[in-house]
């Protein structure tokens, strides 16, 4: 046993000795896949208990929360929760996100009742100074948490300037709020001053309970969600502040985001398997002698077959190691710089921090140890069950790897990738379609060697029809159709490596380019106006309106309102969007997709967005009911619309009807065409010389978009990461590939030159050798990339962010990355041969003498 163990020690030690570059790239790559993948998991679960601890601390101790279906509600329901018998305290509260007059952003504000509030969330009472105690009680004092006043550099004592309609309310920072959670931006003043100063008189958004003792919390809630729901159908929602559907709902929020995070990190991490797999085959084969010397002597194939796991399982176990720990240092650093959503703007305003989970730190430590030990599975099981007297033999190497060309485990991969990429999501998650994408890689993975055999010879029979063929070119094409599985190897890593760049490329460049169209067709106004740049206090009046629409140099205005509405409790809100639309044609202002149906004489239309169907199963030429004006509202659904705004779901209505259901006549926002001989820049100046211009915001369309693509490129910088670090881990392993092949062909090039070849003409040989395959490699990681990508844009992204696009191909990039594979494989061809012919012909076939 001794003896064992320090032969192991040895062979282990002796070949990470002999070939540094490569154990290091494979390493490289399981660390990276490991770490992308466990940051990820640590950014994502930090933001997300964070963002939950933030709502819960909103809540306090009540025990039960009424809220609306619509943003808000009639204050006339809350004496009747208040003097339930089975109420102790009722503390109703107003939440307003208020624009920030001449900046972005919007501050959330919670108006409460501090002496009711007091009783079940404390932690939102604001600390007045000392001898200010009425403060908590004053029209014109808001508080603050540390993180709000940090954000908008004010302290107590200063003046805060935020949007109510057009016009200003300036508040007087009066003091810090009770308790705030790190990072937490949040002001708290009293309720019926915020409902004045921001003309919300009379309306809530819910009302927190505190039952009296030994009252069923989950009976009392059922009941009063029967009560009200007789009398008040449609209208309230009744929950617990910590039950499952809020959970649901802040979970059902980044969950698709995350999903495909994680999956795009394991890309990585699945490379890394290919480079070990890749690494360990042709370690085998240069060794294959070796081995056999070693089981003639005594040694039994278990032994040597753990000795190969060995060699992959330390590969796996030093990136997996290092992956964890970098995986670690890459999150803190996200959160610090980032926050915690990544760009993708689903934490707003929190500030969450790092924690360690050693069971998440487990699981992916394992996930890497376990694709190296996958990787090398397949040269284990061959070095073990290989013939000594046959391995023992030089020339053998290509023997050992005829189990490659195997056709039919490929062949039946292809076929169950193209069953699961058409099977639904599960869970809303494209599982199948992921499932559908590992099938394709390893399917197109190993049909290489019969492909590249394929092609090398009808190559080759193709140039030996020429009159003068040359002969290096001859000499290459030959080799290659003859040792496909060393080949295939090679090739294998351009394939993984580019197919996924090209798969990933396409998708984020149909995404980028169906954006860009998207806002083009919903964006046909000269000039949009709004009164904030966030936040949902600022408002246009029907008189305001009807001044915009005369000013100066406008041909025609069009308005928009928005608001939120629950539909599920479990589920994100869903946006309804009143807008000026001809019923002739409604296609003007929104992106239509799908089959659309004639509107019933007398019957409400609305345009539901794709989210709308699979989210809620909403169909064309169905009702839909929505809570509006206080009560359930029917809408004709007449077609369908893309909406990449909203993920949780959006409906289009005209805006008439709108108003003639709620009675509202403000609106958020306008669109304004200039009249024929009027410029942009007349027309803001027109609208500026108007009472209330000052308070106006002014886009052009051009400066929509590019504000939108910005967002788009923030919200996929990650992607982009991954990417890039996919691309380069790619060209690591096709230059150690290439390098090892290269190296591995002294005797043979040793050969060449006892027969005549020259020098130069091996260079030759090895160039057109490394052109030849990372063409192939190129062409086929083309195709399969290609396909993936349709399994990307048509089934991934649907079932995840319910909603579709077109297919774009971003040529500069996939031709660029192109050139760049090919060339790394000629010079890194070139460069292995050149230390391959250092040694002198005699000195590489010596070993055949």
């Amino acid at each position: 046993m001794p003896g064992l163990r320090i032969l192991s020690r040895w062979l282990l030690l002796g070949e990470w000795r002999a070939h540094p570059v490569r154990a290091l790239v494979a390493i490289a790559a399981i660390a990276v896949g490991v770490a992308m993948g466990f940051a990820i998991h640590l950014i994502n679960a930090a933001a997300f208990n964070e963002f939950s601890a933030a709502v819960k601390s909103l809540s306090g101790q009540a025990d039960i929360q009424v809220a609306g279906r619509e943003p808000l509600f009639d204050e006339a329901v809350y004496p009747r929760l208040a003097n339930h018998p089975s109420v102790a305290v009722a503390s109703p509260v107003l939440e307003v996100a208020a624009g920030l007059a001449g900046q972005e952003g919007a501050l959330r504000i919670i108006g409460i009742d501090a002496f009711r509030a007091g009783f079940i969330a404390p932690d939102l009472v604001g600390v007045a100074e000392e001898g200010r105690l009425t403060d908590v009680l004053a029209d014109d004092a808001v508080f603050l948490s540390p993180a709000a006043q940090a954000w908008l550099g004010v302290q107590t004592g200063d003046t805060l300037r935020l949007r109510a309609g057009t016009g200003e309310v300036a508040l007087r920072v009066a003091g810090p709020i009770q308790r705030a959670r790190p990072g937490q931006r949040l002001a708290v003043m009293d309720i019926g001053a915020l409902q004045w100063r921001f003309q919300r008189l009379g309306q809530l958004t819910r009302v927190d309970l505190k039952l009296r003792d030994g009252v069923d919390r989950a009976a009392f809630q059922k009941g009063l969600a029967a009560e009200l729901e007789r009398d008040y159908p449609g209208r309230f929602t009744v929950g617990q502040p910590n039950d499952a559907d809020q959970a649901s709902r802040t979970d059902n929020m980044s969950r698709a985001y995350r999903v495909n995070l994680t999956v795009l990190a394991l890309v990585a991490l699945f490379t890394g398997a290919f480079l070990v797999f890749s690494t360990q085959a042709l370690s085998v084969m240069r060794r294959r002698s070796q081995f056999a010397l070693l089981r003639v002597l005594g040694l039994e194939r278990g032994q040597l077959l753990r000795q190969v796991l060995l060699e992959g399982g330390s590969l796996g176990l030093a990136g997996a190691l290092l992956g964890v720990a970098g995986g670690y240092a890459f999150a803190a650093a996200a959160l610090h710089y980032f926050g915690g959503d990544l760009g993708a703007g689903y934490f707003p305003g929190i500030r969450p921090q790092i924690q360690f989970t050693p069971l998440a730190a487990a699981v992916f430590f394992a996930l890497g140890l376990g694709v190296a030990l996958l990787g090398c599975a397949a040269p284990a099981w061959e070095a073990a069950r290989a013939r000594p007297a046959v391995a023992i033999k030089s020339g053998a190497d290509e023997g050992a790897l005829a189990r490659l060309a195997r056709v039919w485990p490929s062949l039946l991969c292809l076929l169950l990738a193209a069953a699961f990429a058409f099977a639904p999501p599960v869970f809303e998650l494209p599982l199948f379609g992921y499932f559908a994408i590992a099938l394709l890689l390893v399917g197109g993975i190993g049909l290489m060697p019969r492909f590249a055999a394929l092609v090398f010879r009808a190559l080759e029979r193709g140039v030996l029809r020429l009159r003068r063929a040359p002969p290096v070119l001859t000499l290459s094409l030959a080799r290659l159709a003859n040792a496909p599985g060393q080949a295939a190897i090679a090739l294998g890593g351009v394939l993984a490596s580019f197919s996924l760049m090209v798969a990933m490329g396409i998708m984020v460049a149909s995404f980028r380019v169906s954006v860009d169209d998207w806002m083009g067709h919903i964006l046909p106004a000269d000039l949009y106006v709004r009164t904030a740049d966030g936040g949902n206090t600022g408002f246009l009046s029907p008189q305001q309106q009807a001044a915009l629409a005369a000013a100066p140099g406008v041909a025609q205005a069009q308005f928009l309102r928005t608001r939120r509405v629950s539909l599920d409790a479990s589920r994100p809100p869903v946006v309804v969007i009143a807008r000026d639309i001809d019923l002739r044609d409604p296609g003007r202002l929104l992106y239509l997709v799908g089959a659309t149906a004639a509107v019933p004489a007398g019957a409400r239309p609305a345009w539901v967005s794709e989210a709308m169907l699979d989210l809620y199963g909403v169909r064309v030429g169905e009702v839909l009911r929505l809570p509006l004006g206080g009560a359930p509202a029917e809408f004709f659904v007449a077609g369908v619309w893309r909406d990449y705004a909203n993920q949780s779901g959006s409906v289009v209505m005209r805006l008439s009807d709108y108003r003639a259901l709620t009675g509202e006549g403000e609106v958020s926002d306008a669109a304004l065409w200039a009249a024929r001989g009027a410029s942009l820049d007349q027309l803001e100046q027109g609208l500026r010389a108007l009472p209330f211009g000052a308070s106006l915001r002014t886009m052009r369309p051009g400066d929509i978009r590019a504000m939108s693509l910005k967002i788009f490129d923030r919200s996929f910088a990650v992607t982009y990461l991954l990417e890039a670090i996919a691309i380069a881990i790619g060209l690591s392993g096709v230059a150690a590939s290439f390098s090892a092949q290269t190296l591995a062909r002294a005797r043979e090039f040793g050969m060449l030159r006892h027969v005549g070849v020259t020098r130069g003409q091996v260079y030759r040989l090895l160039a057109f050798e490394g052109g030849l395959l990372a063409s192939l490699g190129v062409a086929s990681g083309f195709a399969l990339g290609l396909v993936i990508s349709l399994i990307l844009v048509f089934v991934v992204n649907p079932q995840s962010f319910h909603w579709t696009m077109q297919l774009h191909l971003p040529w500069p990039l996939l031709g660029s990355v192109a050139a760049v594979l090919v060339a790394a494989s000629v010079a890194t061809a070139l460069v292995s041969g050149r230390y391959a012919l250092s040694g002198g012909p005699v000195r590489a076939v010596r070993e055949d003498w």
